[in-house]
């Protein structure tokens, strides 16, 4: 079972992994996502989208756009680049993103319009393997289950015309277009696709947060290939650690016993600033760390005192100010056992 950590907006760079690295890493790291029309003529912010810091060997460049020539354009850049390869967003269901015909109005556009840009991203990700037998990169896609009025047969239709198409691993966030997160996730669809591809990896994305809702989720879906987290990563980076180590447990394997259970969340904090000041441009620095703040807070009993503390800070030295001052006043809330 391979655990992910999944694309998200703002939080998906450098800074981040390197967070998780710190608690053992994972399999592997989805990049936020990349405008294809943006990539392409080089903008002024690309090269922080393309820096694989920490482990370069572990990224997937995840690729976005609504331009299917673009988007062949664009990922002749990104596959050249370290990494496990490509992956097209299908499943973005964010107003901003789908209004443009990108994300998951992909799954609802004319079929004949994703199948070409699959197809020519397809030979692009071919011909790079072809001159690079020993660095092969893997083409896959993120997507939803569609529109709220979707059927089995039109999602089926489409992942078959996915798979056709050279498409070697799925990512399922089991939920329709509108479908909030409150809305429990359709865990049946993942197992329904690991076992109609046998030759294509399936990973489960959706609601895991601790090891009873992953326990719950590979359980519903025994034959799926990996499992991948955001939200809850950005809460408790650990959690890739946690999981892993419960899984030896189960499978009766020595547990590592070089992980420090007892987490001090200043030095955290401070250390997460610091690397956002290296690894990104300082326009970025105020959205990086009120979004990742957002998360931080929520695991403190006091989290709604401290989520406005946090995120209200008008720069990074008022920031480590109010930091210093939350444990002062919260000295409990410092250390965190696991």
């Amino acid at each position: 079972m391979k655990f992910i950590c999944g694309p998200m907006a703002t939080i998906s760079h450098p800074a981040f992994r390197i967070l998780i690295e710190e608690f053992g890493g994972c399999d592997e790291y989805f990049t936020e996502m990349i405008n294809a029309g943006t990539l392409i003529v080089d903008g002024p912010f690309e090269k922080y989208y393309l820096n694989p810091s920490p482990v370069p060997q572990k990224l997937v460049w995840q690729l976005t756009g609504f331009d299917i020539d673009k988007m062949e354009e664009a990922s002749r850049i990104l596959v050249e680049l370290p990494g496990l390869g490509l992956d097209l967003n299908m499943g973005c269901s964010a107003p901003a993103i789908y209004k443009t015909g990108a994300g998951i109005s992909w799954m609802i556009r004319p079929s004949a319009d994703a199948q070409s840009m699959v197809h020519k991203v397809r030979k692009v990700v071919d011909s790079y393997n072809h001159n690079h037998p020993d660095e092969k990169k893997r083409l896959s896609v993120k997507l939803r289950l569609g529109e709220d009025n979707f059927t089995d047969d039109s999602f089926f239709s489409f992942t078959d015309m996915l798979v056709n198409e050279g498409v070697e691993l799925l990512t399922l966030h089991p939920r329709t277009k509108k479908e909030k997160l409150s809305r429990p996730p359709r865990y049946f669809y993942c197992q329904k696709l690991a076992e109609r591809y046998k030759n294509v990896s399936v990973y489960l994305n959706g609601n895991i947060k601790d090891k009873e809702s992953f326990d719950f989720a590979v359980t519903s879906c025994p034959d799926i290939a990996g499992v991948m987290i955001s939200r809850a990563a950005v809460q408790k980076p650990w959690i890739f650690k946690v999981l892993r180590q419960t899984q030896k447990i189960k499978s009766e394997e020595k547990a590592e016993e070089t992980f420090d259970n007892n987490i001090d969340m200043l030095s955290l904090a401070l250390d997460y600033i610091e690397n956002i000041q290296l690894y990104q441009p300082p326009e970025f620095w105020k959205t990086r760390l009120q979004r990742f703040f957002l998360y931080y807070a929520q695991n403190f009993k006091f989290s709604h005192y401290a989520q406005t503390q946090f995120i209200n800070a008008k720069d990074i030295s008022e920031l480590e100010q109010r930091l210093n001052e939350f444990f002062e006043k919260c000295p409990d809330e410092r250390f965190i056992i696991v």
